[in-house]
């Protein structure tokens, strides 16, 4: 039995739908061969062999549960964003969505495959995120054999490319999200391993750039006559240390640095690259306005320094209409006897995309995946035990969601 907190065992029924959950407990073992299918299969971003067969067989399972389906080339990464759709008998329009691409090199499936050890799943893109696409597809399944359809459309979103970005997908995912009274996006929990909890705001993403260019000259001979990229590139990275704000949580830190090839000659050219995660939008002007003011002070003079800053995932902000959907997801799990977190997180998702800033819908919730940790290492993992009361969670919300006043 379950003593309710972070780290969830098994649920205790009390308050269930048991209809669902019957159905749910029914498809927690075809779940997990679904899982070890999709887990078995390469399908690194860019690895297109890999992300066509893993396509296929969503293609296949979604046409097999009534959807309509149609591929959308992620051009800039290769693969294709399917889409599926669902017409019920409702009001409410609902899209799930998660993405098939993982961080893992071909050949490491065949290298690590899936396995179960210690009530725990093993593989590559285990949870991050194949735990979370086949969720979506055994949802689906049960609202098929419970013959439910109180939604208006049920849009489901697989795409290949999120691991990079989402270049060629996210804005097929706004255009989709503006449609919609809510999303759900399926990707694993994000708090601390095992934390079991939704994630209702996410930090935004944006990518720093240093570039200095001084002038070469030989290092023995005539030192006097060059202009060191690498020590002006040295002097800015130090003075642009500060960028971050601890307040506002917005942080900078500088991770690439390369510069020079011979070592007698004095560098012509430099350069750096940075991650910046931060909470408010407005941190974009700010860092770029600041930082062009703080490069302007040269250690080496006739050196010039270029800072650059690219937007690249937007934040999901905190915002009334997420936290509702979370109180509806603790609720829902409190029928099982369980408890259900809500956490904060600096990395970036694909929820950002779909959040619409400065309206009411969609809502917008994250994590609705499997219970795990250690993401993107050769020890990813998911608890088997979170199988049952996660798809029980993700199955009753689209029933909730669907209701004409959830």
């Amino acid at each position: 039995m379950l003593n309710a907190g972070a780290t969830n065992a098994e649920p205790v029924a009390t308050n269930a739908d048991q209809a669902v959950l019957s159905a749910v407990e029914q498809h927690e073992a075809p779940l997990l061969e679904t899982l070890e299918t999709l887990v078995n299969i390469d399908s690194g971003t860019t690895y297109e062999p890999g992300l066509a067969e893993v396509e296929a067989i969503l293609d296949e399972r979604l046409r097999e549960l009534g959807a309509e389906v149609e591929a959308h080339p992620s051009e800039e990464l290769g693969g294709n964003t399917l889409v599926g759709t669902l017409q019920g008998s409702g009001e409410r329009d609902l899209m799930l969505m998660i993405h098939y691409d993982t961080v893992f090199e071909e050949g490491i499936a065949a290298e690590r495959p899936f396995r179960i050890e210690d009530g725990r799943a093993f593989g590559p893109g285990v949870g991050d995120a194949k735990g979370g696409v086949a969720m979506i597809l055994h949802s689906l399944a049960i609202l098929e054999e419970l013959e439910y359809d109180d939604y208006g459309t049920l849009t489901v979103v697989f795409n290949p490319d999120e691991e990079r970005g989402s270049l060629g997908s996210r804005d097929l995912i706004q255009q989709l999200a503006a449609e919609q009274d809510a999303v759900l996006v399926f990707e694993p929990t994000l708090g601390e391993d095992g934390m079991d909890a939704v994630t209702t705001v996410t930090k935004g993403i944006n990518y720093a750039f240093l570039e200095v260019t001084g002038r070469a000259s030989h290092a023995g001979s005539a030192p006097e006559e060059g202009r060191n990229a690498v020590m002006e590139l040295a002097h800015q990275l130090l003075q642009l240390g500060e960028l971050g704000d601890t307040d506002k949580e917005t942080t900078l830190n500088w991770t690439v640095v390369e510069g020079g090839g011979t070592r007698n000659i004095i560098p012509e050219r430099a350069r750096a690259e940075g991650d910046m995660r931060y909470f408010e939008a407005d941190e974009y002007e700010r860092v770029t306005e600041e930082a062009n003011e703080i490069i302007a002070n040269r250690l080496i003079e006739d050196t010039e320094v270029e800072f650059r800053l690219e937007r690249g995932r937007p934040p999901l902000p905190e915002n009334p209409q997420t936290q509702e959907l979370a109180e509806v997801a603790k609720a829902i799990y409190a029928e099982l006897g369980l408890e259900l977190g809500a956490v904060e997180i600096g990395g970036g998702t694909d929820a950002a995309y779909a959040y619409q800033p400065d309206t009411e819908r969609p809502a917008v919730l994250e994590s609705l995946g499997l219970v795990g940790g250690r993401y993107h290492s050769s020890d990813e993992f998911v608890e088997l035990h979170s199988v049952v009361p996660r798809l029980y969670l993700a199955t009753r919300l689209i029933m909730e969601l669907s209701k004409e006043t959830p």
